[in-house]
């Protein structure tokens, strides 16, 4: 079996704890051993380490082109495609950001409005990748990383090119299309996507679930009739349709203040948990979990509206936020989102 570790690394780095250690240990110990149950004998898998930059985004490196690129991207299970910036970028994100400059690669190609290049994560080789060059950028400044490689479907891309996880199956570099997360609350090393045969748990024709129900305190506060949710690493915060997202910041206290709602940081120990229950297992997210501080002190919650876009469906996104609570497993092989209790 071939693999490699890529650690996601924290920004503002704190101390690893021995709990956390030995949860990622078995976690990997369990699913090493049904890799090697349900993979071929040259079954190849790689462990990308991902940054943790304050508790808001994972991102980790890949390479482009020949001789190699380095970037740093966020893996977004929300979007299909890869999108780096052009050297070409005049937006001033772009300054403050790696710009890919093709004529250093001597396998680069374009053909109509997509690039085509070699494609590293880790161990792993993507060749003839098609990839988006971004001309322009906005709402990337001081954002620490310089592009997004999506990890959805294919239907999903906005450039109607192959996406770079399908190809890696296509050209053999995988043996399984299967990866999944692990988002780490505090170490330097210890978040990891991981491509490789895991466990299965949720069907899903997409990379979204069927809620049954959201609580708190043993009342409904959401999705009182079924709806669904969007498993989003590529998201930082927890979206919900605006009307219920404004009565959960009511029954938690929080107050807007500008784009946020604000809590007393005094409170967050006694603030309820809100349960999102999947499947007929309750997932729990404590106040620990969904109010974050920002680094002038102030408490604020994670909790966001703006899904009644989704005209079809009451719908929510899970982020970050909930997903670093949970191991997620990818499984395109059988169209099913698997999610482990990490502790």
């Amino acid at each position: 079996m071939i693999g490699e570790r890529i650690p996601l690394m924290k920004v503002n780095v704190m101390q690893e704890t021995l709990n956390e250690k030995s949860l990622l240990n078995n976690f990997l110990k369990k699913y090493a051993y049904r890799l090697a149950q349900n993979s071929t004998r040259n079954s190849k898998m790689a462990f990308v380490p991902m940054r943790n930059f304050l508790d808001t985004a994972y991102v980790g490196n890949i390479a482009i082109g020949t001789p190699p690129q380095q970037f740093r991207v966020v893996f977004d299970t929300g979007s299909s495609d890869l999108w780096v910036p052009s050297n070409f970028c005049t937006s001033p994100a772009c300054y403050s950001h790696i710009t890919f400059k093709y004529w250093e690669s001597s396998t680069y190609r374009i053909k109509g409005h997509l690039a085509y290049d070699t494609i590293q994560i880790g161990n792993l080789v993507s060749t003839d990748q098609p990839f988006g060059l971004s001309l322009e950028e906005y709402g990337f400044n001081g954002l620490p990383f310089d592009g997004i490689l999506g990890l959805n479907y294919p239907n999903n891309s906005i450039l109607g090119a192959i996406p770079i996880f399908d190809n890696l199956k296509k050209q053999g570099a995988i043996s399984e299309p299967i990866f999944a997360f692990y988002l780490s609350k505090g170490t330097v090393n210890g978040s990891v996507l991981m491509l490789a045969q895991l466990d299965t748990i949720v069907p899903s024709g997409d990379w979204r679930i069927n809620l049954d129900h959201i609580s708190m305190k043993g009342k409904l506060i959401g999705c009182s009739g079924g709806c669904e949710a969007l498993v989003d690493t590529g998201t930082s915060l927890i979206n919900g349709p605006t009307r219920l997202v404004t009565n959960i910041q009511r029954l938690i206290g929080a107050m807007p203040l500008g784009p946020k709602h604000y809590v007393s940081c005094s409170t967050i120990n006694i603030l309820p948990s809100i349960i999102f229950t999947i499947n007929g297992i309750n997932y729990t997210l404590p106040a620990q979990a969904y109010i974050l501080k920002n680094s002038q002190g102030g408490c604020f919650s994670t909790f966001k509206g703006g899904t009644e876009v989704f005209k079809h469906r009451e719908t929510w996104v899970l982020g970050d936020i909930f997903l670093r609570l949970y191991f997620s497993v990818y499984d395109r092989g059988n169209n099913r989102i698997g999610l482990a209790q990490a502790a």
